[in-house]
């Protein structure tokens, strides 16, 4: 809206007739249009202002975008070392299908000239030891990778969490990997028992 006066008006009293609008200016009047143009300059610098946010903001969206990227691989990672730890604590396929080998070979082995003592080391205790060194071998993977989580910097809570259990049941299963490799929970059977 531009309205032109003859006379000479102030600030208040043009905002007071204008409802605070600092559109008009007058003519002849250099006190006005510099406000004008300071209004001008304001508003542009409001715009900058908007921009530079917009700016400001997309770079932090890009910065949260490249965390949450480092998130996912580390939530990723904090959730396969859980699992390594749960499948070594309940036993794996890879266990159980070489467990099944050393028990055909121990047979091989012991066929017709085999003590008992002999039959029971090979077709069952190499069996057990083979089955505990592959769950170790998961359990120390599972471990592994929760420590490597735990140790980068910068993660959201939830994968610290999932992290903290993968090492607790890693560490697990390692030490009844360990036991049942070295016979310290049970130990074999004799042939007189």
């Amino acid at each position: 809206m531009d309205i032109r006066t003859t006379g000479k008006t102030g600030p208040a009293e043009r905002d007071e007739k204008h409802g605070g609008a600092a559109e008009a200016t007058t003519a002849g009047d250099p006190a006005d249009t510099f406000d004008a143009d300071r209004d001008a300059e304001e508003a542009a610098l409001v715009g900058e202002d908007t921009d530079s946010g917009a700016d400001s903001d997309s770079s932090a969206d890009s910065d949260s975008g490249a965390d949450s990227g480092s998130g996912v691989g580390a939530g990723a990672a904090a959730v396969v070392s859980a699992a390594l730890a749960a499948v070594a604590l309940t036993g794996t396929w890879a266990g159980k299908v070489v467990s099944e080998r050393e028990t055909l070979v121990g047979q091989i082995k012991t066929s017709g000239s085999g003590t008992p003592t002999q039959q029971i080391s090979e077709i069952y205790g190499d069996a057990w030891h083979s089955t505990a060194l592959v769950n170790g071998v998961f359990a120390l993977i599972a471990l592994i990778v929760a420590v490597a989580v735990l140790v980068l910097p910068r993660h959201p809570s939830w994968v610290r969490a999932v992290a903290v259990a993968g090492a607790v049941l890693g560490g697990l299963g390692l030490l009844l990997s360990a036991g049942t490799y070295f016979d310290l929970f049970l130990s074999l059977p004799t042939a007189g028992s």
